[in-house]
């Protein structure tokens, strides 16, 4: 079986999942679900995650996590090589912990951000292991609905902002709308077991998986694209600043968090232009 592709670029979102060796449990005890947090807190602060959502299972996780620095495979390295490293140490264990390698899919954020932050949450309801995403303790269901302070990591008022600016209205419609996904399905446009969007985004982001395994001989598309301009110059060719920011995306060339500390605006404020950019 071929190795599962790894597209990586600045800004890229994708769904992972890791699951234990033979289906066996990773977290042994409680204070084991502690230390996974934690060491994914040291790895998103390392990589410059961002985490939009997640849940923690008894043999496997899921989360969402968006990467501005195109680092998705050094990151989960880390992370799960230093998780196995402790779990083998505090257990008196050896071996692996994890099945293989993760399992990462590439979304589209504009058509699947929510509904992904929705399927994470309610995996332990679909296992009939809790009736409500608020009996299990090991997501970011909580911090969600402000029972839990939520970390630096997790993007929890920007995720929230896409229903209401208001904090109480935003959490009411939140839950709602997790309660309406219970029976919703996620994966009718899952393609090629890479892509979770439509044509158009499979489009633009397939060339990246065929220069992967195209001939020795071929240009490689990045070498083909022509070099961004500096921030400067987008600046200085734009009517907007909304304008500016899009173009200096488009290129490439820069990462959301750096488009946001040259125009002076936080890094989900960015996101948000890019994506109302799009429509």
């Amino acid at each position: 079986m071929s190795r599962p592709l790894r597209l990586e670029f600045a800004g890229a979102l994708y769904h992972v999942t890791s699951r234990g060796n033979e289906r066996k449990t990773i977290y042994h005890q409680e204070d084991d679900f502690d230390l996974f947090l934690k060491i994914l807190s040291d790895v998103c602060e390392q990589f410059n995650w961002v985490i939009h959502a997640y849940c923690l299972m008894t043999n496997h996780y899921h989360f969402l996590v968006e990467t501005p620095d195109a680092n998705l495979s050094k990151g989960m390295r880390q992370l799960n090589g230093v998780f196995t490293q402790s779990i083998n140490r505090k257990h008196h264990r050896v071996g692996h912990l994890f099945q293989g390698r993760y399992k990462a899919i590439l979304v589209d954020k504009d058509a699947y951000l929510l509904e992904l932050c929705r399927y994470i949450i309610l995996n332990p309801v679909r296992a009939r292991m809790v009736d409500s995403p608020s009996e299990w303790l090991w997501s970011s269901w909580h911090n969600m609905v402000g029972s839990k302070t939520s970390p630096p990591w997790l993007a929890t008022d920007a995720l929230l902002q896409l229903f209401s600016s208001n904090r109480k209205q935003a959490i009411g419609e939140y839950v709602q709308f997790v309660e309406e996904g219970r029976n919703a399905t996620i994966w009718d446009n899952l393609q090629h077991q890479v892509f979770l969007g439509a044509d158009d985004f499979v489009e633009k982001y397939q060339p990246l998986q065929n220069e992967r395994f195209g001939d020795l001989e071929e240009i490689p598309l990045k070498q083909r694209r022509s070099s961004p301009l500096t921030l400067q110059q987008y600046q200085a060719q734009s009517t907007s600043r909304n304008e500016a920011i899009m173009l200096a995306y488009k290129s490439g060339g820069y990462t959301l968090k750096e488009i946001g500390e040259y125009f002076g605006l936080h890094y989900s404020r960015v996101s948000r232009v890019v994506a109302k950019g799009k429509t």
